[in-house]
């Protein structure tokens, strides 16, 4: 697809990852690699083929979105759209590689929030443990399933440095050098961030919820703001060897950018439509995770000790939580103001996304499809 039919319409995800036969190539990369992973596997022993199958079926769901910001930044920094050039099949490779980050980050995810379902399908971790049920196997289902899904995020997190190391081999070393500290320093923030998660879970909450609200906005900054956005667009800039500079300036507008795409993660973690996330509603609640949408609640309820906080506070952490307990805290966030207060705070920074990437020294086409993208990454439904 060309870059002109997708902006036709140019909100639509699927169309702009489609532009320039990126999705696809991207795909081919993944795909190519869980194949060689599947042979090694095989060949160390038949039994553990069910790794690569069960990352196969979690790869082959995702957006695309992180190779996308990765390969556009590239383009709008002088990268060319020639398939048969060396710095074109880097920059699908490094979005390849960021796909396959990605899905390692979320099968060990998934084990700490012990999630039910990720993209409509099991999570790891349960399918597994529903293998050692049926199979009857000794041991306990849940403790093999855990362990299972650990080992396999281990796993991906090993093909994503080895697609990276592959992508990067045929570059100019300067180049090939800063693209792997970026990139290293992305997995860094990214593991800084799950422990500060994990922290946040724990450590007191409630007390203070202007303090609790901006422990929230420090994980997903860390956790996910930079992996999911800053880092790609950083790595673009760097493959299409425009140096340092240039890397930080479109990073400086992928850090808001990123916190406005977690931000909506969260709205839609309470308010999404399971058809369309792929994860049943309110799972987040069920979760008990500590978002910036339930510190921004807790902040603005007239009464901190009311029937409103109560309700709210019981219902996090509650894995039994039921859809009409979901409706209520819907009810409370909402008359809270915390959801349009939240979704002020999304334009605010999408604002300050849009300002810094239009103060950055980018060409068309890409300079438009990541305006695009920008949009898009905020203003979905899943």
């Amino acid at each position: 697809m060309s870059v002109s039919s997708a902006r036709t319409g140019s909100l639509n995800p699927a169309a702009l990852l489609d532009a320039e036969n990126l999705r696809a190539d991207v795909d081919a990369a993944v795909t190519a690699h869980l194949d060689r992973l599947a042979a090694e596997v095989s060949a160390i022993s038949p039994s553990a083929e069910v790794l690569v199958k069960e990352a196969a079926g979690l790869l082959m769901g995702g957006k695309r979105l992180r190779a996308a910001f990765c390969y556009w930044s590239f383009r709008a920094h002088g990268g060319a759209a020639d398939a048969t050039d060396p710095a074109r099949i880097a920059a699908v490779r490094v979005g390849a590689a960021l796909e396959l980050f990605q899905a390692a980050a979320l099968l060990h995810d998934d084990v700490m929030d012990n999630s039910d379902t990720r993209r409509g399908r099991p999570t790891a971790h349960r399918a597994f443990a529903a293998t050692h049920a049926g199979s009857g196997w000794s041991g306990e289902a849940v403790r093999f399933g855990d362990a299972a899904a650990i080992l396999l995020g281990d796993l991906v997190l090993l093909a994503a440095q080895r697609e990276l190391s592959a992508a990067l081999a045929p570059l100019p070393d300067d180049v090939a050098e800063a693209a792997r500290a970026r990139f290293d320093v992305m997995q860094s923030e990214v593991v800084v961030g799950q422990y500060l998660d994990v922290l946040v879970q724990a450590e007191p909450w409630g007390a203070d919820p202007a303090s609790d609200e901006d422990r929230a906005r420090k994980v997903l900054r860390a956790k996910t703001a930079s992996y999911s956005v800053a880092a790609p667009l950083a790595l673009g800039a760097l493959l299409a060897g425009r140096g340092a500079q240039a890397a930080a300036g479109i990073e400086a507008a992928g850090l808001p950018l990123g916190e406005a795409f977690q931000l909506r993660d969260d709205v839609l973690g309470v308010f999404g439509d399971p058809a369309v996330t792929g994860k049943p509603a309110g799972d987040d609640l069920r979760e008990g995770k500590r978002t910036v949408i339930v510190a921004r609640t807790l902040a603005l309820l007239p009464d901190a000790d009311g029937p409103e906080a109560a309700t709210l506070t019981a219902a996090l952490g509650d894995p039994d939580l039921s859809e009409e307990d979901v409706a209520r805290v819907r009810e409370v966030i909402v008359g809270s103001g915390a959801l349009d207060a939240v979704e002020q705070l999304i334009a605010d920074l999408s604002v300050r996304a849009h300002a810094l990437l239009d103060l950055a020294h980018l060409t068309e086409p890409g300079r438009g499809v990541l305006t695009d993208l920008a949009h898009a990454a905020v203003d979905r439904s899943a």
